[in-house]
């Protein structure tokens, strides 16, 4: 449920038997020819007739003198006694603005504003009762033209308001505290639940939530809505026995409250059919206002109401006006619109920020000899999209392909053309191509899809036994390597032309990948900006990945995540010129002790010889209780390799959290599980290796495939 917060924050003593607020909030308006007491008047206000009486011969400009409601020597001075019939017109209203604060004691000035605001709500827009109280009937005119004058100022002053909210909530208040205490006493706002957005027709039956209340203070102490075991409660007090408002109300198919709704315009609640809406959308047992002291203002936006909003007025002030009709349905058409709106705007920001969110990995793999951990900043939080991505790719061989790319742009045509480059990318790595290989193809699509589709991008391959990493690149900022001694150093390798430019060759290094090292690929957005450039950046960074390697000691690695974050914060401000992908890979690698390498040749006694050499390696590495299970998986791939080959066999064990046998052949036609029959004599190897393994699965190589499997330890 919202919380509905109250109309102000202090109350202020009770004047002439009204409550009203310390400072009135809203949009208080003056007419630029009137003094300041001809301004809109504080709400609770007593009218009718106790107002001040105008002396005979004085100017009516004259009789109200002294501050502004709200002003700050208002609220100090308190509130004052009334100012009756049987109150001295020398006292309370015959002081001229032009007199002296000092001439008269306190008391009599706390009676000349009692007065000035009485006289000027019987003259002010929104709620003032027409003309009476003893104001000459000759200025009849001058005052309804007065009070049509301000009423326009004020409406002007809240749909500017109500205009300024970005988001649903804002708008929302925005409307509630532009109209209490300057129109209403108390209003209520109710909005369907769920809001439609867009072009999309709900279904099911209409129900409308109570989103948002506020009203002024019934008594100086009560300046928050009531708690109830530690949650808000919407208080609407216009009677004593008066409870909550209904939070929850289902509209009714023919019922009085559709009705309504239906005709879209603001009525009073003294027909019976408004008075049977407000008793279905309020609740039943809700005692209602007089007639003319409620406003049911449906709120429609572009194509079907949305909600409704509920004006009421206390006993104590003047009843609404047919003009006040207007007012609340300018202030329920740009409420509405600007909910629509921003309920359409909320939709397209989700939309954007889904599509950005899966066109990136949700979760990072964790391969064997390798830790990753990755950011990704938008350029904007208001549009999470761009072109920037990461990806880390598992490959045959405990490999990893490590890619980081940007696409040209901030749009959602950059996000779609990233995701189709990254599925690219995925692909490619799927078929075990070079690092050039993967960029030449990936130029080759960009190119198919555009002749101005631009990125650049950098491809590395990481593997763990051989402790080496292959990179292409191609435009893309280098990486940086960061050793386990602290040392920082930016990789040399060739730049390469961006993807997309066309006929062009891609060119791969092969480097060392030390145990304990760490590499970062960046996006430009990290080391470039308005404030430096590029070069200047990168070598930014190279620092501070040494300074962080300095507060972790020369023998260890600092924590890969808290590194990321640490990267992260050398941006200052004015540095966020575009999307940043970070992705960060810790090279743990593969002991030689932990792998068990051979080749077989494609004979008849090659699976009998692949069981006698893993039965060997498991006794080297303590792991006799996984004999039996590996001797049967690795002879029943084996068997199915020797099959098919023409070329040696090659046979891997590789020790790590888990027990894995890889098995490669010259074949590129991949095995698939299939059921065998009763009366077949083949066809069960990979059943086994699919009930007795933890995984298995097989990849097609650019020289072959190959078989894996893994067990527990």
């Amino acid at each position: 449920m919202t919380e509905h917060p109250t109309s102000h924050d202090g109350g202020r003593a009770k004047a002439a038997g009204a409550t009203g607020p310390a400072q009135p909030r809203g949009a208080v308006l003056h007419s630029p020819d009137t003094p300041a007491a001809m301004a809109l008047p504080a709400q609770g206000e007593p009218s009718g007739a106790e107002h001040a009486q105008v002396p005979e011969g004085q100017a009516p400009s004259e009789a109200r003198p002294g501050p502004r409601p709200g002003s700050q020597s208002d609220t100090s001075s308190g509130a004052g006694p009334a100012a009756g019939p049987g109150a001295s017109s020398g006292t309370s209203s015959a002081t001229s603005p032009g007199t002296s604060p000092g001439a008269s004691s306190g008391r009599t000035k706390r009676g000349s504003k009692s007065s000035a605001r009485r006289a000027a709500e019987q003259d002010g827009p929104p709620g003032s009762s027409g003309n009476s109280g003893g104001v000459p009937a000759a200025r009849g005119g001058g005052d309804k033209a007065r009070r049509e004058g301000d009423r326009l100022r004020f409406v002007g002053a809240a749909t500017r308001r109500i205009a300024r909210g970005m988001d649903l909530d804002e708008i929302v208040m925005g409307l509630c505290r532009a109209t209490v205490p300057t129109f209403s006493d108390v209003i209520l706002v109710y909005l369907r639940d769920p809001l439609p957005v867009g072009e999309e027709r709900p279904v099911g039956p209409v129900v409308l939530r109570l989103r948002r209340t506020d009203r002024i203070p019934d008594s100086p102490e009560d300046t928050e809505d009531s708690v109830t075991d530690g949650v808000l409660q919407p208080v609407l007090q216009l009677q004593p026995d008066a409870g909550p408002a209904a939070e929850l109300c289902e509209v009714q198919t023919g019922g009085a409250l559709a009705e309504v709704l239906r005709g879209v315009r603001p009525v009073f609640g003294e027909s019976a059919t408004s008075r049977a809406a407000l008793t279905e959308l309020l609740g039943e047992d809700r005692p209602l206002p007089v007639a003319r002291r409620v406003i049911l203002a449906p709120l429609r936006g572009r194509r079907r109401v949305i909600g409704a909003a509920v004006f009421l007025r206390r006993p104590e002030r003047a009843a609404f006006e047919g003009d006040d009709l207007l007012v609340a349905a300018q202030l329920a058409t740009h409420t509405a619109l600007g909910i629509d709106k921003a309920v359409l705007y909320g939709r397209e920001a989700y939309i954007a920020d889904e599509l950005q969110r899966t066109m990136l990995p949700e979760t990072l793999p964790q391969p064997t000899g390798v830790k990753l951990a990755s950011r990704y900043l938008p350029a904007a939080e208001t549009a999470r999209v761009g072109g920037d991505w990461y990806d880390a790719i598992p490959l045959p061989g405990s490999r990893v392909a490590l890619v980081v790319g940007d696409v040209m742009g901030h749009s959602m045509t950059s996000a779609a053309i990233m995701g189709q480059l990254r599925t690219t990318a995925q692909t490619l790595a799927g078929l075990d191509l070079p690092p050039q290989e993967v960029l030449h193809h990936l130029d080759e699509q960009a190119q198919r899809l555009g002749s101005d589709r631009m990125a650049t991008c950098l491809y590395a391959v990481y593997d763990p036994v051989a402790h080496r990493i292959t990179i292409a690149n191609a435009g893309h900022p280098p990486p940086v390597l960061l050793h386990i001694g602290g040392r920082a150093e930016v990789l040399r390798v060739p730049a390469g032309a961006p993807i997309g430019v066309g006929g062009v060759d891609f060119e791969a290094v092969e480097l060392d990948a030390p145990a304990g090292a760490t590499l970062l690929l960046y996006t430009d957005g990290l080391v470039e900006s308005r404030l430096r450039d590029v070069w200047t950046g990168i070598e930014q960074l190279r620092e501070r990945l040494a300074a962080a390697a300095e507060l972790t000691g020369p023998d260890h690695s600092p924590p890969l995540e808290a590194l990321c974050d640490d990267v992260l914060d050398m941006l200052g401000p004015g540095d966020r010129d575009d999307d940043i992908a970070l992705l960060a890979a810790r090279f743990d690698g593969i002991a030689p002790s932990d792998v068990a390498y051979w080749y077989l040749e494609p004979e008849d006694s090659a699976p009998s010889r692949a069981r006698r050499l893993a039965r060997r390696a498991l006794e080297r590495w303590g792991l006799e209780s996984h004999t039996d299970a590996i001797e049967l998986l690795v002879s029943e791939v084996v068997t199915n390799a020797v099959r098919y080959a023409s070329r040696p066999i090659t046979l891997r064990l590789l020790r790590t959290d888990v027990l894995r046998c890889e098995v490669v052949d010259d074949v590129p036609q991949l095995p698939r599980l299939r059921q065998a029959r009763a009366t077949d004599e083949g066809g069960r190897g990979l059943y086994l290796v699919n009930r007795m393994a933890r995984r298995w699965g097989a990849t097609r190589l650019s020289t072959g495939k190959v078989v894996w499997f893994e067990l527990n330890r």
